[in-house]
């Protein structure tokens, strides 16, 4: 539960941190006049991803219950926030680790998302049962009061006027 209460609070400065690193692995590690390119690019493009997937994940009525992700979560976004350290070193594979980066934020969106929308489903479920136990509970159907139609069909009005 540490674990991952601890990378539910790591998400949004994840969304700072690692466009960040990204600019200073370039700058230590050094790269061509592409790779600038490349970062005006990818810089603004990580960062949104990083926002949108942490919100997704914000948005979950179990996270917020619970104040920690999933497993699933931390598996998949955790590889792809690895990824993303592992192309900031701007080594021989960076391009690998850079290809391999876009895939993991893909699968990290889609298990967001799906998950969003099941635990989103489970709440709703529960809502229409709870409320559906409550409608069918009316207030002359409540312990103590006697019931609002016998079953015999007769209705009496009854109409008083004074004078």
């Amino acid at each position: 539960m540490v674990i991952r209460r601890g990378f539910l609070r790591w998400l949004f400065p994840a969304a700072v941190v690692l466009p960040i690193w990204l600019v200073v692995g370039w700058a230590v590690y050094g790269s061509g006049g592409w790779t600038t390119l490349g970062l005006l690019i990818t810089i603004p493009s990580n960062f949104l991803a990083l926002l949108v997937i942490a919100l997704m994940v914000q948005a979950r009525p179990s996270v917020r219950a619970e104040r920690a992700v999933s497993w699933l979560d931390v598996g998949v976004i955790g590889l792809w926030h690895l990824l993303i350290v592992a192309a900031g070193f701007y080594g021989s594979s960076a391009v690998l680790f850079g290809v391999l980066a876009l895939v993991a934020a893909v699968a990290a969106f889609w298990t967001s998302l799906w998950q969003l929308v099941t635990d989103g489903a489970k709440r709703m479920q529960a809502t229409m049962a709870e409320y559906e136990r409550l409608a069918g509970q009316g207030p002359a159907d409540a312990p103590g009061k006697p019931p609002s139609d016998d079953g015999d069909g007769d209705v009496f009005i009854i109409h008083e006027s004074r004078d």
